[in-house]
């Protein structure tokens, strides 16, 4: 009967603790934007070359739609507070759990080969390894779309400050430059379309503050990239 006893007593105790850490435990969690970078192959991946990308390719909604869920999660808190019986605590931990500043979190993550044996065979598979994780707030990322918006999106803002824009003519840029301008010189109009005596020409040029962006590129042949030379 003791043994009984006891048992009742301690059930009764760990019910009471369960409860009460039920109740005193914060109710609100802050709601990040998680987004995943596959960084796999790169040997030292800068988090704002991908940020910028994704930025290029699709806009700037998400972060604007997140921002709102996040107002409303807000005005939601404070209504729950307001009908709380422990306001001030229910409040302390709400400010508590408000982390504006890394509103949005950015992984960096790479796919590594892991090696499982079985029978003496040994064989090969993946898996995902976080290595990086970057924060950042609303008003950050909005700054960096503006200064993109700026440029017109043509690139990221590395590229574009970089003092390498000979470097920025890749094989792909040159290839969409040709065809854009449909392997014409864009000054006489002699049409190229085997490539021969065909040049990518910086319209204001590398010397002047010229950029290696589509829209400062163009068609040109030989002859008329000879006369232009280092001239806008």
């Amino acid at each position: 009967m003791v043994w009984l006893i006891v048992a009742l007593v301690l059930l009764f105790v760990i019910i009471l603790i369960v409860a009460l850490v039920a109740i005193f435990k914060s109710p609100f969690k802050y709601p990040y934007l998680i987004i995943n970078f596959d960084v796999s192959g790169k040997r030292k991946p800068d988090i704002f070359d991908y940020i910028d990308n994704y930025l290029i390719k699709n806009g700037f909604d998400s972060f604007n739609l997140h921002y709102k869920k996040v107002q409303e999660w807000k005005s939601n808190c404070e209504e729950r507070i307001s009908k709380s019986k422990m306001k001030n605590m229910r409040l302390d931990q709400y400010q508590a759990a408000i982390d504006d500043e890394r509103m949005f979190c950015f992984n960096l993550n790479r796919n590594q080969t892991r090696y499982r044996q079985v029978n003496y065979v040994k064989s090969a598979y993946k898996v995902c390894v976080k290595i990086a994780t970057y924060s950042f707030s609303y008003s950050n990322l909005l700054e960096r779309f503006n200064e993109l918006s700026k440029i017109n999106f043509e690139c990221t803002l590395s590229e574009y400050r970089s003092n390498s824009q000979r470097k920025m003519m890749t094989k792909e840029l040159r290839e969409r430059i040709a065809l854009r301008d449909n392997y014409t010189c864009q000054i006489c109009g002699k049409y190229m379309p085997d490539g021969v005596g065909l040049h990518i020409d910086h319209i204001i040029p590398v010397s002047l503050g010229g950029k290696s962006v589509e829209s400062n590129l163009q068609v040109l042949c030989s002859k008329c990239n000879g006369k232009k030379s280092n001239k806008v």
